[in-house]
């Protein structure tokens, strides 16, 4: 086969031309395609490594917000346990005196009601004791037992005090006389023994008027003006009444 160089060198130029063509109007433009496209990709690439770098960024923030909030929260709950703990104590301390002041009131009832029960207890103890006194009293009363009472007072009134004694001298100075009460009538010695005896310690003017009652039960009592030297069973019985009274 021959080669024909004519041949050959138009394919040549028509090669180049192919290859300029291509040049100009295809591998430019695909060029000028791939730098853009290559441009966006690398665009994209670095906002995406902005929005790794901001997302890194505000983990870091968050992260250090949440550590911070934690702090807070463990602060508050501290805050708020301390808060706890001393309101818990103060009403403990409130409930502790209230309790205290419940106590003492129960206490000063209970020792109210124990007193009263008490003073009721010895009121009527004191009541039937006198009662019984009054009975055992008006039983062993009589003629014979004043008269031993007439001579226990003329006993006592000669060992009387004068602290005693001095009321009755100033009573008898705004009355004439002096009245002696017994429960029965007194014979005409026992008059005369008390009226000397009488004289005697208080110095009396005037004769003694002699009554009986018989409310004193047994033995006598000298009255002079408002003041009274009494030595009956009666008399006793009132000293023993005002004595319990006394004790209540």
């Amino acid at each position: 086969m021959e080669l024909n160089w004519t041949t050959f060198a138009l394919e040549i130029i028509n090669f180049l031309a192919l290859l300029w063509i291509l040049k100009r109007f295809l591998y430019r433009p695909v060029l000028a395609t791939l730098a853009e496209r290559r441009a966006g990709i690398e665009h994209s690439l670095n906002e995406a490594r902005a929005a790794q770098a901001n997302a890194a960024s505000l983990k870091t923030q968050f992260e250090s917000r949440l550590a911070d909030w934690e702090q807070e929260k463990a602060a508050a709950r501290a805050r708020f346990d301390a808060e706890l703990a001393s309101e818990r104590a103060r009403q403990m301390e409130v409930l502790s005196r209230d309790l205290a002041a419940e106590r003492e009131r129960s206490a000063a009832q209970d020792a109210h009601r124990q007193e009263t029960v008490r003073r009721e207890l010895v009121a009527e103890a004191g009541s039937d004791a006198r009662a019984f006194a009054s009975v055992l009293l008006g039983n062993l009363a009589g003629p014979d037992l004043e008269a031993r009472l007439v001579e226990l007072f003329i006993d006592e009134l000669a060992v009387l005090p004068e602290a005693r004694l001095a009321p009755l001298r100033a009573g008898q100075n705004d009355h004439g006389h002096g009245v002696v009460t017994s429960a029965y009538p007194l014979a005409e010695v026992q008059r005369q023994r008390l009226s000397s005896a009488i004289d005697a310690r208080l110095g009396t003017h005037g004769p003694l008027e002699f009554v009986e009652d018989g409310k004193l039960l047994a033995g006598v009592r000298l009255s002079l003006g408002a003041w009274q030297l009494d030595f009956s069973l009666a008399g006793e019985l009132g000293v023993f009444a005002e004595a319990s009274n006394l004790a209540r």
